[in-house]
This record gives C-alpha cells, structure tokens and sequence, in this order.
C-alpha cells in the first residue's frame, strides 16, 4: 500500500508540474522573424601576398614584373586550450565587444567524468595569441548553485543577449546519461570575467529531462533569444527554444519535420524571414545524409531540405554568408570521425562543394602502424597546428605529444578524431572556426574574407 501511495503522489507531482509548465509556456507567441549578425563592411588589412611562379625558358629562370601579385589571404591555426594530459571536447565560441574572442570546452579526465569542468579562454587577434585557459563552472560550482545534485557537466554554448550580457548554456546530469540532461544558464556583464550563480531552465514537461544543447544561440527581430536544443530520451528530435528578455523559457517550437534521429541542430539565418537547421542524424537510414529544415516567415513553418552532406552520426556547424551563400564544417564522411572538411553552398544548402579539408587521416585508418610511425605523424600534425610548437623546445614537444599519445594509441593502433566544429564570423569579417582534436586539445583556426573569396573563386573555376 504504501507503494501505490506513493506512486499516486509521484503522479499528482508530474501532472501539477506539467500543467504549471504548460501554463507557463501559454505566452504570446515570438514576434517571428529573425535579427541578422552584425558584420562590418570589409575594411583593408594585411593579407599575405603570393608572387607568381617563376617560369623556366630553356635553361633560363624568369618572372614578368608585370605580372599581378596574388592576393592569398590569412589563414592560421592554434590550440586554443593549453592544459595537458586531459581529455577536451565540445567547443563553442563568442566575439567579444573589444573584437576578441572567447571559447567555452569541456575538459577533464574524461568525457562524463565527475572532475570535469567547463573551461574558458579569450584570443586576442591583434596578438595573434590564446590566454591562458580558467576553469567557468564544474559540477561542484553547479551543484552548490542549484542546490541539487550534479553528476557531470558539458556541452557549453554561449550567446550575447539584447542587453549586452552574455549568457552561457551548459548541460548537467543529475542521474543517468546524457539522454538525462537538462540545461544550466549563467549570465555574465563583464565579457565573461565573471558569471552569476547559476540557474536551470525549465525546458520539458517530463521531469525537466533530456534536453541537450550544442548549437549557437541566435536573436528573434524583437531582441529575443532562441537557443536550438534537442532530445535524446526514447525519442530523438531537434527544438527551438524561445526565452524572454530576463532568460526565462517562454515557448518552444519542436522540429518534426527535421524526423527523428535529428540532433544537435544549428541555425544558419539568411536574411529576416529565411533560415536554414542543420542536423547531426543519428537513425537507421543510409546512406547517413545530415538532416536540414528551412523556413520563409522568419520561423512561423519550416518545410523539409534536402542535404547531399554524409554525416557519421556527428555534429556539425555553419554560418550564413551576407551574400547568401552557406558554409559549413563537418566530418565529410559516412563513417568515423578522422576527415575534417569546410564546405560551401551557392543554393540555399542543397548542394554543397568542398573548399578545402581541413584534417585527413583516412588514410592511415587501416594501415598497421607501429607507436613510432604513429607518433611521428602525430608529432607532424601537432607542429602543423600551432606556430608555437613548430619552433618549441624538444621537452615541451614532448610533452604535447605524451597527450595526444594516450589517445591516438588508446586502442594500439593509430586512431584519430577530428569532431565537433563550431564557427562563427566575426564583426570585422574574420571566421573563427574551433574544434575537437583527438579529444586532447581545441584547435583554432581563422581565416579571412580574401582567403575564402580566393578559394571561392578557384571552386568556382574549377567548374
């Protein structure tokens, strides 16, 4: 008897709550339509400049000095996280108001451990030059703030509110896995220097359960803030959430017709009324295509795209052009994770050219490499990544590739993951693209609008 007792307690709980919750949620509707990013009109920098080749006549070498200087753009990389011997995933990025920007990972021994932290450094573009990295929350700090338990945290994405503040999204799991998460919030005004106390979003009527966020916050055309989430809790399915000027959850629109199996959902708006969601696909069909909507009222309806992107079950990123054109960044493969390639679209995301892969270990994958031959190349890749490393000394070389070692060698053989981009352009135009690398650092790389505009155009001649 007791038992029964108590069960009808606990379903006189979850239909109060749920009633509560969809009372809450009976708010006007957003005013639709979406507030485009701000990006400057371009101004003239610094490129780097290519002479053309010099020719060969006979036995004699020339160069016409009349021949035009090719203009080749910036294109750079670094590792934005600096500590060692841990595992780091899921990196997001925000431009600050000085022009800097700011990146949010989570890092720790492994992924869903209990010392795992949500951690956080700031590139100064005019240094060229990652800070060091700070630890922004961690379960302790978020339990002491909610005053419940916490499991684990991850998955941070930031996003700038109408009034300036920043606020930062991260997922916490009391009990379960991560199809067990909900959403924690905090709000910093001072660039991310320091965060309010921490508060969790009431996001679903089932016990405030499996919601997940991955995607970049995004602005309605009244100032409000979406947030693309998505579920993992017997069903998978992609959402928008809508929150009102103070942070609080006001509406949600669920994505159907994204299917199921859609997950981690970015949002690529075009103009006020058109907008395109990517998704990660993780159901049975095949081959494994990434999943898109689109919507032509500024978010009102959304019809279903069609994508020629493969997609492994991994996230992926992308950002909309003023021009019209798309880019994104995803594992350009059906399967693994070991190809990392940008890509562009000219026709609203049906089809998609790439322009230029930006990791490729495919063809390792099968190769029987032994520890020496494997950390050769992991050693090569390492100095690729960063100018620091190129020129460190052979100790600290060491020691980056000690920690890459325990995870290109975790099975024996040669392994290596390139996952889970996150790109945004700039006010100045600049793109700033970061990464998972081999789950031991965050990579960063930044291009500029005369590079892309150079490998645009060789795309373009090449058909």
């Amino acid at each position: 008897m007791p038992d029964v007792k108590r069960a009808i307690s606990l379903g006189i709980v979850l239909v109060a709550f749920g009633f509560g919750l969809h009372k809450a949620w009976q708010q006007p509707n957003p005013s639709f339509g979406f507030k485009l990013p701000v990006v400057d009109p371009p101004v003239a920098q610094p490129v780097v400049a290519e002479k053309p080749p010099v020719r060969k006549r006979g036995r004699h070498r020339f160069r016409r000095e009349d021949e035009p200087t090719v203009v080749v753009g910036r294109f750079d990389s670094h590792f934005a996280s600096s500590h060692l011997h841990v595992q780091t995933h899921a990196s997001s990025l925000i431009e600050l108001k000085d022009g800097r920007i700011r990146a949010f990972w989570f890092s720790g021994s492994r992924e869903g451990a209990s010392d795992v932290t949500i951690n956080s450094a700031v590139f100064d573009p005019a240094r060229n030059e990652w800070s060091a990295e700070q630890v922004v929350a961690s379960r302790v700090s978020t339990q002491r703030g909610l005053h419940r338990y916490i499991a684990k945290v991850g998955n941070p994405v930031a996003g700038r509110a109408e009034d300036g503040s920043l606020r930062l999204f991260y997922v916490t799991v009391s009990m379960g896995g991560w199809a067990g998460s909900s959403i924690t919030m905090m709000t910093s005004r001072d660039e991310g220097e320091t965060w309010s106390e921490p508060r969790r979003l009431i996001t679903s009527s089932f016990i405030n359960i499996s919601t997940l966020v991955k995607g970049a916050p995004f602005l309605y055309a009244d100032g409000s803030m979406g947030l693309p989430v998505y579920h993992e809790f017997f069903s998978k399915f992609a959402e928008l959430l809508h929150f009102d000027a103070a942070g609080r959850v006001i509406d949600k629109q669920r994505l159907s017709k994204a299917g199921q199996g859609a997950l981690q959902p970015v949002m690529l708006v075009e103009s006020p009324q058109r907008a395109l969601v990517l998704t990660r696909y993780s159901g049975p069909d095949n081959p494994h295509l990434a999943r898109s909507i689109a919507t032509e009222d500024g978010g009102q309806h959304w019809s279903v795209g069609k994508t020629s992107l493969p997609n492994p079950d991994a996230a992926l990123t992308g950002v909309a052009l003023p021009d019209g054109r798309l880019l994104a960044v995803l594992n350009h493969q059906e399967h693994g994770r070991d190809s990392l390639s940008l890509m562009t679209s000219a026709d609203g995301g049906r089809h998609w050219k790439e322009l230029r892969r930006l990791e490729e270990m495919r063809t390792v994958r099968d190769k029987k490499l032994d520890e020496h031959q494997c950390l050769s190349l992991v050693q090569g890749l390492l100095q690729n990544s960063d100018a620091h490393l190129a020129q460190a000394p052979a100790t600290t070389l060491g020691e980056y590739l000690d920690s890459a070692k325990a995870r290109v060698r975790a099975e024996g053989g040669c392994g290596f993951e390139f996952s889970y981009p996150y790109l945004i352009q700039a006010r100045n135009g600049d793109f700033h693209l970061t990464y998972t690398w081999n789950r031991v650092f965050i990579k960063h790389v930044t291009f500029d609008q005369a590079w892309l505009d150079r490998h645009l155009k060789k795309g373009a001649d090449a058909n």
